[in-house]
């Protein structure tokens, strides 16, 4: 009676969500470039944040880092938690410069900067990583959860193989087909419902957690958890599986290329309505990240405290829990928001991934300007990628170290070379296209024989040190190429932009205080704070008060900066106004 109720529950919330985004998209034309591919550049603040929340909320950050907190430490958290750093880079620096020129694709840029082979290359790098990573481990760990769940595997006496395969098929083949269908309108508004309802999930699972670790007592098991103060460290060591120092060097740099050149990531906010609304979304959706302590370590903790170090395979450890501590009449609507999550996050790869080979790609090369057989290739192309993630997402069953630390290690073939080109080509004039396609080509090279040989043990240094060395040895790479092969600059020939570019008025007091919580956060879990094996440093307030007296200040400082130059702007309106009455007086 309970399975049958859940899957009541888990398919009532699934049509629910597809009804509303159908009624929120009757009507809009989709048949369009800008109407399939960026929403008829009408996406408020709201519709961004959600879709960027679910988009990146998926199961490879619920699964996947809690895994890698149960099979090693919290310290996994930074990739998330830091990502804050990034959206504030995206709203204030790179946010004006994609907008103001009316891009579809990242790698539109790049040909204006830069060259046509420029923008094909990175555009087959994003591809071919959408298609044989990022999608594949989405569904893999949406599979892996449903399974768990549902009990699918024992039900139909299915291998674990099996059974991973046919739910990658059910949610690739539902996902594919939202996104072909509905274009980037009906996915933005489906995410946005979804993240809201799995938000609150993934929220009440660590407390009802926290109530069974507790035997019923939520301050018992609190308990429990403090307990173990090392267990609470979110300073990696140099043996951690995140050390802290790599913060500072190859994270910052991948969380960059994320959150500030990923197609997946930035095709949302290419489809604002305006840039303060695009900044507005960016920014919230940065702010709600500071939250991952809480829904992405958390759970893994209390697995490894409930059930001890049982799982094989860590991201099971997840799934296990969730079952064990959700109500039964609970299990179906979170079901459908893991499931929502899972299909989010694939028909958005898939629908970037079309739109990244109709513009930059197909388009181009064969000189079609016809919207209608763009999108109908687009389409074409969604229903390619969405096969190929399907056909590999079951071989990722038996990943050594947990799917995390996976995607991470082979997004590194591409992210690097990715963000250093395009702030190169931004902040740079005379840097040629050959220092672009050679710093391609390098990193691939480099990095791969480091991945596949020997050399990892000849240099004793994480994998993500690695990435931020080579990404100070191809920026200065290109800086070389460029003074000696200097290109002939040329201004940009693009259009005015198409929709108001006011910056939001709240952008950089909101950076501000996001800094402010991410650095609290990490205070609080270090051993000044709750990970002392002594109790909390005496330390603890004066540096929290540290933190928060600096924001205030910065935030007071910028105020009256702002308020200076709006006056002095009126006091030029209002004599450049006086001084034209004068002159019309005198003609008369």
């Amino acid at each position: 009676m309970e399975m049958f109720f859940s899957g009541v529950t888990f398919f009532f919330f699934l049509v629910i969500v597809a009804l509303y985004s159908y009624r929120k998209t009757k009507g809009i034309s989709e048949s369009g470039v800008e109407g399939f591919f960026l929403a008829g550049r009408g996406l408020s603040g709201y519709f961004i944040a959600g879709s960027l929340l679910l988009s990146n909320l998926s199961a490879e950050q619920l699964v996947g880092l809690n895994g890698n907190a149960y099979r090693f430490d919290i310290s996994g958290m930074a990739w998330e938690s830091t990502a804050a750093i990034a959206t504030i880079v995206m709203a204030l620096f790179f946010l004006p410069r994609f907008l103001r020129r009316g891009l579809t694709t990242m790698p539109q840029f790049l040909e204006e900067r830069f060259d046509n082979n420029t923008r094909r290359m990175v555009s087959i790098m994003l591809l071919v990583g959408y298609a044989l990573m990022a999608n594949p481990c989405s569904l893999y760990l949406g599979a892996i959860t449903m399974n768990e769940m549902f009990n699918f595997q024992q039900l139909l006496n299915l291998s674990d193989w099996s059974a991973i395969a046919i739910l990658a098929l059910a949610m690739g083949a539902i996902g594919g087909l939202y996104a072909t269908l509905g274009g980037l309108k009906a996915v933005a508004i489906s995410d946005t419902i979804s993240g809201l309802i799995l938000l609150v999930a993934a929220l009440l699972v660590p407390v009802l957690g926290l109530f069974a670790l507790g035997d019923g007592s939520f301050s018992a098991g609190a308990k429990i958890l403090l307990s173990h103060p090392r267990q609470l460290n979110a300073i990696g060591s140099s043996s951690s599986a995140v050390p802290f120092s790599t913060i500072f060097t190859g994270m910052l740099c991948a969380n960059m290329f994320y959150w500030c050149t990923n197609q997946m990531i930035i095709q949302r906010t290419l489809g604002a309505q305006s840039l303060a609304e695009s900044q507005k979304g960016v920014l919230l959706a940065g702010s709600i990240k500071l939250l991952v302590p809480l829904a992405m370590v958390l759970p893994g903790l209390i697995a490894l405290n409930m059930f001890g170090p049982v799982f094989s395979n860590a991201d099971y450890a997840y799934p296990t829990l969730v079952k064990a501590v959700l109500p039964w009449w609970l299990i179906g609507m979170f079901a459908a928001a893991i499931f929502g999550t899972v299909i989010s996050h694939f028909n958005s790869v898939v629908n970037s991934s079309a739109t990244l080979f109709v513009i930059d790609l197909f388009g181009p090369m064969t000189g079609c300007r016809d919207e209608k057989k763009l999108v109908r290739m687009g389409k074409i192309a969604s229903v390619v990628v969405s096969l190929i993630s399907i056909m590999i997402a079951p071989m990722l069953l038996h990943t050594p170290n947990g799917i995390f630390d996976l995607m991470r290690r082979f997004t590194g073939f591409y992210n690097i070379p990715i963000i250093t080109i395009v702030l190169v080509g931004f902040l740079t004039r005379h840097v040629p296209a050959l220092a672009a396609k050679c710093v391609l080509v390098f990193h691939i090279v480099v990095y791969g024989m480091y991945m596949f040989t020997d050399i990892d043990k000849l240099i004793p240094l994480h994998y993500i040190h690695v990435m931020g060395i080579l990404f100070i040895v191809e920026v200065t790479l290109m800086l070389i190429i460029g003074k000696v092969k200097p290109a002939a600059w040329r201004a940009s020939a693009h259009a005015p932009a198409s929709i108001p570019m006011e910056k939001w008025r709240f952008a950089v007091p909101a950076s501000v205080i996001m800094v402010a919580v991410l650095i609290s956060v990490y205070i609080t879990l270090s051993p000044f704070g709750l990970a002392s094996e002594t109790g909390i440093s005496d330390h603890y307030g004066y540096l929290l008060a540290l933190v928060w007296g600096s924001a205030v200040l910065l935030i007071m400082g910028l105020a009256r900066r702002h308020i200076f130059r709006s006056g002095r702007e009126m006091m030029a309106l209002n004599e450049s106004a006086g001084a034209k009455c004068v002159n019309d007086h005198a003609k008369s």
